[in-house]
């Protein structure tokens, strides 16, 4: 019948961004599911996770990305795919792709992307290597003529505003702020809560099907300066700003090791070479979320600063 939500599976439900995937997909009404190895873990919080996620209506499926079998299975229960493993699994995503394709049943699938586009990106190593498993994935999906959405959500604000933006470092600054690059190029950062609300938007939306759904936040768009100078005014201090040239990052990149080479070619992608802001979206690849879903209130920047006062 005409506005039926689609059934959603979602693999790695239990990870960083697939818990609040999996906790709005059935916020709004889609029956859902999780696919898990163990849906009786030892690890208490993950147990409490999965609880938390029958608690809200989602149907936990036992299965494994590495035993195609039980994945073809877990595929026929939902009408969509998303994908939501981390970036050590990246690559495993053609296991995904093989049991869709058995499966016959999906009308679309949503692989595991969620940060900047994959093929605008002017990545160094270690993230190069990643980015280019991504697009090697989206091709794969091309080739076989699976429908696709891709989400490019830009900053998770929860791994960069805790630390105000500075890659790798632990916590706000107490007197100085490190800065890649000048300071003035814009990032894009978005809340966890809210990329898992578009996300699931975007599932039935026929503007969707076969396009990247970009999440450019006007409120949130912002260049590393202008987040500087937003917390200060919030705590009534100036910081002392140290700028890091791009030579320097390079240099840092070569000579730390993970996860703080992710972290800083990371910071160098988006604040050195805009690699969230420096493209125009073309309605033949691309929709962006604002525009499409401008019902959706989002977290601000501005709001989500208030948590560390």
């Amino acid at each position: 019948m005409a506005g039926e939500k689609s059934k959603i599976l979602i693999i790695g439900a239990t990870g960083y961004i697939g818990k609040f995937i999996t906790a709005a997909s059935a916020r709004s009404g889609h029956r859902t599911f999780a696919l898990v190895r163990d849906t009786a873990p030892s690890d208490p919080a993950k147990a409490k996770l999965l609880d938390d996620f029958k608690a809200s209506g989602v149907t936990l499926i036992q299965g494994d990305l590495y035993d195609h079998g039980s994945l073809v299975k877990a595929i026929k229960q939902g009408d969509v795919v998303i994908s939501t493993v981390g970036f050590l699994h990246l690559a495993d995503q053609s296991k995904i792709i093989a049991a869709i394709k058995e499966a016959g049943n999906v009308k679309r699938f949503f692989p595991s992307e969620f940060g900047n586009d994959a093929d605008r990106v002017h990545a160094v190593e270690p993230s190069k290597t990643t980015y280019a498993i991504k697009a090697q994935i989206r091709r794969a999906i091309e080739a076989e003529g699976i429908p696709y959405t891709i989400v490019s959500s830009n900053f998770f604000a929860g791994y960069f505003l805790p630390s105000l933006g500075q890659a790798g470092e632990p916590g706000l600054p107490t007197d100085k702020v490190i800065i890649l690059g000048d300071g003035n190029t814009k990032g894009i950062f978005v809340d966890e809560d809210d990329i898992g609300t578009f996300t699931i938007r975007a599932v039935d939306d026929p503007r969707t099907l076969n396009k990247i759904l970009y999440i450019r936040l006007p409120a949130n768009t912002l260049t590393h300066n202008e987040l500087v100078s937003l917390w200060e005014k919030k705590v009534g201090k100036t910081f002392e700003r140290v700028y890091v040239p791009e030579e320097e990052v390079l240099k840092k990149i070569r000579a730390s090791a993970y996860p703080m080479n992710v972290w800083l070619s990371l910071g160098h992608c988006a604040f050195i070479k805009g690699d969230q802001t420096n493209f125009q979206i073309e309605p033949s690849f691309g929709v962006e979320a604002t525009e499409l879903y401008p019902d959706v209130k989002y977290t601000t920047v501005d709001e989500y600063l208030n948590r560390f006062l």
